[in-house]
């Protein structure tokens, strides 16, 4: 069996003897595939990350809100240093 047909997220990509073929025929080796993850690999290191995972864990970090606290202080209190503990 060399030829496989994928569904879903690779639908319209196909697998040929030792080719992952494009939707637009491009065809990919196993050598290029690896030249493109060491590639990534490289450029996430480059950035400052250990690995993919980690670098899209950073994103979404980033995008999450920050949880803030809140402190009210008396300004009379503050000014003469009688802060109740907390």
């Amino acid at each position: 069996m060399t030829d496989v047909n994928p569904d879903g997220e690779w639908s319209g990509w196909q697998l040929r003897g030792r080719h992952l073929v494009s939707e637009d025929s491009q065809r990919m080796t196993v050598e290029r595939l690896r030249g493109l993850m060491w590639r990534d690999k490289m450029e996430l290191r480059l950035k400052g990350y250990a690995s993919r995972r980690a670098a899209e864990e950073a994103r979404h970090a980033a995008s999450r809100p920050q949880l803030v606290k809140v402190v009210i202080v008396n300004l009379a209190q503050f000014r003469h240093g009688c802060m109740p503990a907390s």
